[in-house]
């Protein structure tokens, strides 16, 4: 599928659970070109799993024209700065964000990735799939 063609050049993966994460997609309302599939989606595992070779539990942030993939506090950011948000609330959804990995590293005893990565082969081979489960939440502005 050629990029035209595709319903979105980018994708939030989220936790439909956390509050947080939630909140964090409410930002892509801001953006025609971002989609949103929840992570137990199975075409999302698959995708993660092409990806990081497992799972990670986190806020996702996939972009198949920019070819690269923001996890964690960087998917945060990188929604934030997308829609335009000002600084002051960029700071709060980061320690949001923070908080919340907080509670998911002590109860799981793991360190959700928080960085930028470039995407793999194997994950932009299954990106259009990803893109074809998102669904759309852009409001345009009245």
């Amino acid at each position: 599928m050629s990029t035209t063609d595709r319903p979105f050049t980018g994708v939030l993966l989220y936790d439909g659970d956390c509050p947080f994460c939630s909140a964090s997609s409410t930002a892509v309302r801001q953006l025609e070109t971002v989609g949103v599939v929840r992570w137990d989606d199975p075409t999302a595992q698959a995708f993660l799993e092409a990806q990081f070779d497992e799972v990670p539990f986190a806020l996702i942030v996939a972009d198949a024209e920019a070819g690269r993939i923001w996890a964690g506090r960087a998917a945060a950011r990188e929604l934030c700065n997308r829609a335009g948000m000002p600084v002051l609330v960029q700071d709060i959804v980061d320690d949001g964000y923070e908080s919340a990995a907080d509670a998911i590293r002590t109860v799981s005893g793991v360190d959700p990735y928080h960085d930028d990565y470039p995407l793999t082969g194997a994950a932009l081979d299954r990106f259009d799939d990803l893109a074809s489960r998102a669904s759309g939440t852009h409001v345009p502005p009245r």
